[in-house]
């Protein structure tokens, strides 16, 4: 039996394949033309067009129905296929744009994601249970390596400089409050200036962690020179050794806020009052896939909302 073949110049489209299948299934141009929402003019058109592409008759008329000739009976089994792995991947991709499956993976340092992924998680998870979540938690130095190596699709953390290979959008302003031991005097004030940190003990993040540079900055902006006794790397290190009267220490309010017990109390800062931004980062020139998309908008309402 002699195979069907198609020529570089002239392809046949997905129209074609489609109205061939029809008619050979059902046999007659009418029940074809109803099955695809057509008219019968133009399923006409569309087989007359796959034959003269495919070189080949594909269908006998009589004057009942259309009878397949060999050369239909040896291509249907393969446009079979090709049309069942089209439809395949269009659920495929409407499953991906809708948040029906695939996955998302996020960079952020432990207490960033710990003060703000919970939320969106939860929703997210109830919405699209089928989208899993990939939560690479990590040091401050390694956020944007792991963004820059794509192992994740983007990162919640701080922004990256300007001129980067990266691209960023700031969803949350988080205050930096002073953390201390509920019997220190600062403990029963309404907040703290900048400047009166000058004869204290404080506690802060190793350089290169958390607001380090942030808090040296805007110190030395205040002419105090930082009393740095002890340094730490993690969120609950600094809150502990605060809580047992080690000395104070300084912190976005998200966190101390997770951090707060009975033995802290957490104070604003003032004077001024600072701020450090939240941003989701992405490897600039790459485009998040669907279920990134969905659950970074839902990240950036509940950012929002708080």
């Amino acid at each position: 039996m002699k195979r069907v073949q198609v020529s570089i110049e002239s392809q046949l489209t997905l129209k074609q394949l489609r109205a061939f299948a029809a008619v050979y299934r059902r046999g007659k141009l009418a029940a074809a033309a109803e099955e695809l929402g057509v008219t019968q003019s133009a399923v006409s058109v569309l087989i007359r067009q796959a034959e003269e592409t495919l070189g080949a008759r594909l269908f006998d008329r009589t004057t009942r129905s259309l009878v397949p000739t060999p050369a239909a009976e040896d291509a249907f089994g393969v446009v079979e296929r090709i049309l069942q792995d089209v439809q395949t991947l269009s659920i495929n991709f409407r499953d991906l744009s809708e948040g029906g499956r695939g996955r998302v993976r996020i960079a952020a340092t432990p207490a960033t994601a710990a003060a703000f992924l919970p939320k969106t998680a939860r929703r997210f998870a109830r919405r699209y249970a089928n989208v899993g979540l990939l939560i690479i938690d990590c040091a401050p130095n390694q956020f944007l390596q792991h963004i820059e190596a794509e192992r994740v699709d983007f990162g919640l953390g701080t922004p990256p400089p300007d001129g980067s290979e990266f691209t960023s959008r700031i969803v949350r302003e988080d205050r930096i409050d002073l953390v201390c031991a509920r019997d220190h005097p600062f403990a029963r004030r309404a907040s703290v200036r900048w400047d009166e940190l000058a004869s204290e003990t404080l506690i802060v993040f190793r350089p290169g962690y958390g607001v380090r540079q942030l808090i040296d900055q805007t110190l030395l902006k205040n002419g105090v020179e930082p009393a740095v006794r002890h340094e730490v790397g993690f969120l609950a290190t600094a809150a502990w050794m605060a809580a047992s009267g080690l000395g104070v220490t300084i912190l976005p309010a998200a966190l101390a806020e997770m951090e707060a017990r009975s033995e802290l109390a957490i104070i604003p800062l003032v004077e001024p009052s600072v701020s450090r931004s939240i941003a989701l980062v992405v490897k600039k020139g790459r485009s998040l896939s669907p279920p990134c998309r969905l659950f970074a908008d839902m990240l950036v309402e509940d950012m929002g909302k708080a």
